[in-house]
């Protein structure tokens, strides 16, 4: 074989080896690339509501419509008189517009089963961050009812809504704490698995849940003072 064949044949080889080995390479890297583990991060902290919106409805009934308006008048400022000396400024308070019925204007009413012709009501609405200070209220309300005042209550749950405002206060540190539960799932997989942990590949914060913090059946969260915040990060690591 002459030196030229000899030369042609190595650069032939050399570059098939090299096509064999490129390949392999990037494979052998991608797998490596590939070698990761995804974990799920818990964090959960009690709080407690730092607003209260509270929806108090009554009416009056008649035959005389004057009357009726006079009835319901008096009973609302009842109702805020109540509300100033259980503390609740005047700016918390909000009346809406009176609602007046009027069965005789019904086109499918009873001539004969009608009592009382109008039916007034009206709805006072206590927005506040004294969310204690309603709770008292609550308990006095008998004295309102003991003057005659009708309210209409809610068919299903309660007239108070209790709400919390500051989870963007909270979120950073919640997040740490997600974030460092991941960790620790992820950390006793790489030893099982006889590896280490590497740096975060992807992480994605999860969705931040409000829910009663006694889970009872049927268990509201707005109707409840303290609340329980959730979140759930999942967070994917490298492996070496």
């Amino acid at each position: 074989m002459d030196f030229k064949t000899f030369k042609n044949a190595s650069i032939i080889a050399l570059g098939l080896t090299l096509c064999g080995f490129f390949p392999g390479f990037y494979y052998y890297q991608a797998k490596m690339n590939n070698r990761t583990v995804s974990v799920k991060g818990l964090a959960e902290m009690d709080v407690k509501a730092d607003l209260a919106v509270w929806t108090i409805k009554f009416k009056t009934t008649g035959n005389v419509l004057a009357n009726v308006q006079n009835k319901l008048e008096k009973d609302q400022q009842s109702i805020i008189s109540f509300l100033n000396d259980k503390g609740f400024a005047d700016e918390e308070i909000t009346e809406s517009v009176i609602i007046t019925n009027d069965l005789m204007t019904n086109p499918y009413r009873d001539t004969n089963n009608i009592s009382s012709r109008y039916i007034l009501s009206q709805t006072i609405t206590v927005r506040t961050h004294k969310v204690d200070e309603i709770a008292l209220a609550l308990k006095d309300m008998a004295s309102l009812i003991s003057q005659g005042i009708v309210f209409d209550n809610p068919e299903y749950g309660s007239p108070v809504s209790y709400l919390f405002t500051k989870l963007n206060d909270i979120k950073p540190q919640m997040l740490e704490k997600a974030t460092q539960n991941a960790k620790q799932a992820a950390d006793e997989f790489a030893k099982s698995s006889n590896s280490q942990l590497g740096k975060i590949k992807t992480a994605s914060q999860g969705v931040f849940s409000i829910l009663p913090r006694e889970e009872t059946p049927n268990a509201s969260e707005s109707e409840q003072v303290f609340k329980k915040i959730r979140v759930v990060s999942t967070v994917q690591y490298y492996l070496d």
